[in-house]
């Protein structure tokens, strides 16, 4: 999996007052929990673009003051007019433990249904799943080789080794609908007979 670097500062300032402060001064406040003792940190405001807007997952490694930490993001809350970041939770990793982490759905192969005059639709870009760190890909590859026209792959189809998906099995990840042209194409050929 993709690892990204990120320097952050300790805290010493809690409350309203000291996380307003943090912001004014054009960071992020931050917390890593999970595994030890709980970090309260800032980051400046401009490290989070490479990080948020991107459709890839990370492990974060970060330098807060000198001390090394790893962790995946776990929650991101925005301001609800401006959209700036307000705060940040991350969740610290372990290499002996399974994490579980959001990863991007890549669709692989040429559809049947695609062939047919269908649409391919992706439903879910991103599938919750569970590993550990070693075993953690990229992304989540779906070959849609073999989907037909008016077919759906769910996350009950999938079946990845060293991954457990977390999703729910009833979830659509991808379909292939059928376009306004190919129902044209049908009913003409269904007329002709």
């Amino acid at each position: 999996m993709k690892t990204i670097e990120i320097k952050g500062a300790a805290r010493t300032e809690f409350g309203k007052k000291g996380t307003n402060a943090v912001r004014r001064a054009g960071n992020v406040p931050c917390v890593i929990y999970g595994g030890g003792d709980t970090v309260h940190f800032a980051v400046p405001a401009t490290e989070f673009k490479q990080l948020i807007y991107t459709p890839h997952s990370y492990i974060i490694e970060f330098d807060i003051d000198g001390k090394k930490e790893r962790a995946v993001m776990r929650e991101v809350q925005f301001h609800p007019v401006s959209g700036d970041v307000l705060h940040v939770d991350f969740f610290r990793v372990d290499e002996k433990k399974p994490v579980a982490v959001d990863l991007p759905v890549v669709l692989t192969g040429n559809s049947e249904g695609v062939k047919q005059g269908g649409k391919l639709i992706l439903s879910k870009r991103k599938l919750r799943v569970s590993a550990l760190v070693k075993d953690l890909p990229d992304t989540v590859e779906v070959d849609v080789t073999e989907l037909g026209l008016g077919k759906s792959i769910f996350v009950g189809d999938l079946h990845i080794p060293g991954l457990e998906i977390l999703t729910p099995a009833t979830t659509a990840v991808c379909a292939v609908r059928m376009t306004r042209a190919a129902r044209g194409a049908q009913a003409a050929a269904a007329a002709s007979k």
